[in-house]
């Protein structure tokens, strides 16, 4: 049986009226625009002048102009009170109109009738000629219908449930809110608070952000990360906040969290990342199972635009970045250029169409697991194109040798980068069963340079005394051991040739790659 709590609402003359009052009281739910709801109104109305001396009416309308029409058309003898904002429509988890409640003095709920039944509301006139000694009902009961369903409350309506939610005492959301104005374009509004990373972006509202939180199992508060510069404590309901304004999906939202998660570690090192004038800015590569949950694209076109997960998800972590680690461009984030990756750059392996081991796999992780892996990268993607190799070791060496110049011809020995292998290089490398480990080998001999040929490019005076110390004519990787050299498999069906992000400065002060586990 449902329970009532106080309130007070205004009438249709503006006079407030407080429930409980100190008599029994009659409490109906109505809306205009339900038949059922009309069909009750002389109902009511008789009730009323049969017993208004002993009960307290309270016939409470879901919208305001509906109210007027009713009392207009019906000629009630009785002013309906004002509760357009559902606020105790919901917290009387009133879920069909018409719902009328009978309490005793206290307020407490003593029977109730939902919808229409021609018996039950005829028992109830009775009941009350019994306990209150009124007058009679004089209603002509037989031109009544003997049964009529009820309508949906407009407080269960999605358009207002989520608002409703939200507004509710033990609401999740803990945000402090803005108000916009009335004459305010909230977009527009939402550039002028520097919440925009230049496109416009989804406001917040608070029906929205719990719609967010929907997509995970996790606490509102609970604190995920401290993110720098502004070492700030990112909770659940602050990530949720900014995947509503890059667009996300609920569904989406477990991916943002782990990827906060795994950029707020000492080792990724986000205010390097992006404080340096470098431009380097998170690629996010998702594996396991939520690729395909959520829809995520790993064939054509997987690096660029078109793909709603791909693109928020990446945005989303950009703009929690921003928003609440505080690392804005000219304030501490001071990229040379920048890049279009400090817009988003996500996307998932296509782990069905690779002949290797996928990246969570190689990084310990289980075939079932969803995990996110996030990069520093500082360029790309560049594309190598190779469309005559016809074997592995070919294929391997030139991707290899398009690694000379990333960063600069003389950087060597440091950083690290990620290759996208597209499916018609994956069949080479797959015709002569060869493996990752191959191909990084291979990869490192090819963009060998000797201590002279290096020289000859100009050293800085830190090099001089590093080069100085080796013997001529020893070689030198352009990375510093094989496994800095990242791999994973996207992109279409069509087009030999491999994506190659550059990396950032050597991890032993810059950033290593860091994944984590996508949990719900």
């Amino acid at each position: 049986m449902l329970g009532l709590t106080s309130f007070s609402l205004t009438d249709l003359t503006g006079q407030q009226v407080s429930f409980p009052g100190n008599r029994p009281s009659l409490v109906c739910f109505v809306k205009e625009d339900c038949p059922t709801c009309r069909t009750v109104m002389p109902v009511l109305a008789s009730l009323y002048e049969a017993f208004a001396d002993h009960v307290d009416f309270f016939v409470v309308g879901q919208t305001a102009d509906g109210n007027q029409i009713l009392a207009e058309e019906f000629k009630l003898p009785f002013s309906l009170l004002d509760d357009s904002a559902l606020k105790v429509s919901f917290a009387t988890d009133v879920e069909t109109v018409p719902t009328l409640l009978m309490t005793n003095a206290e307020g407490h709920t003593e029977s109730e009738r939902i919808g229409f039944v021609r018996e039950e509301w005829q028992a109830l006139a009775s009941d009350m000629l019994n306990q209150f000694k009124g007058s009679e009902c004089t209603l002509d009961w037989t031109a009544l219908p003997e049964w009529r369903p009820g309508c949906g409350s407009l407080s269960v309506d999605p358009i207002h449930a989520d608002r409703l939610r939200a507004e509710a005492e033990n609401s999740p959301i803990r945000a402090r809110r803005i108000e916009v104005g009335s004459l305010d374009d909230e977009f527009e509004f939402m550039f002028d608070q520097g919440f925009s990373d230049g496109l416009p972006v989804i406001p917040p509202t608070p029906e929205r952000v719990l719609r967010m939180l929907s997509g995970t199992k996790r606490d509102s508060q609970e604190v995920v990360a401290v993110m720098p510069p502004n070492m700030a404590k990112v909770t659940v309901e602050k990530i949720a906040i900014n995947a509503v304004l890059a667009g996300c999906k609920p569904e989406y939202l477990p991916v943002v969290i782990a990827s906060v998660e795994a950029v707020c570690t000492d080792d990724f090192n986000i205010h390097g990342v992006m404080a340096t004038t470098m431009g380097a800015s998170p690629v996010m590569v998702v594996n396991g199972p939520v690729r395909h949950q959520i829809g995520m694209n790993m064939g054509l076109g997987a690096l660029g635009q078109g793909n709603r997960a791909n693109a928020t998800i990446g945005r989303a972590l950009r703009l929690t970045i921003r928003n609440v680690g505080g690392a804005r461009p000219g304030g501490t984030e001071r990229s040379t250029f920048s890049n279009p990756m400090k817009f988003t750059m996500c996307f998932a392996e296509w782990e069905e169409r690779s002949c290797w081991d996928p990246l969570h796999v190689d990084r310990g992780f289980a075939l079932e697991d969803s995990v996110v892996t996030v990069f520093a990268m500082s360029g790309g993607p560049t594309i190598i194109i190779d469309e005559d190799s016809l074997g592995g070791d070919a294929l391997a060496g030139n991707i290899g040798a398009a690694t000379t110049t990333m960063l600069n011809a003389r950087a060597y020995g440091f950083s690290n980068c990620l290759m996208v292998v597209s499916p018609e290089h994956v069949d080479t490398f797959k015709r002569d069963d060869y493996s990752k480990v191959q191909m990084r080998r291979r990869m490192q001999v090819a963009s060998e340079k000797t201590v002279e040929q290096l020289s000859e490019l100009g050293l800085t005076a830190e090099q001089q005394v590093q080069l100085g110390a080796l013997e001529p004519g020893t070689r030198l990787s352009k990375f510093g051991m094989d496994e800095d050299i990242d791999i994973v498999v996207a992109g279409s069906e069509a087009g030999k040739s491999t994506a190659f992000f550059h990396g950032w400065i050597p991890r032993s002060i810059g950033s290593i790659p860091v994944s984590r586990k996508i949990e719900v």
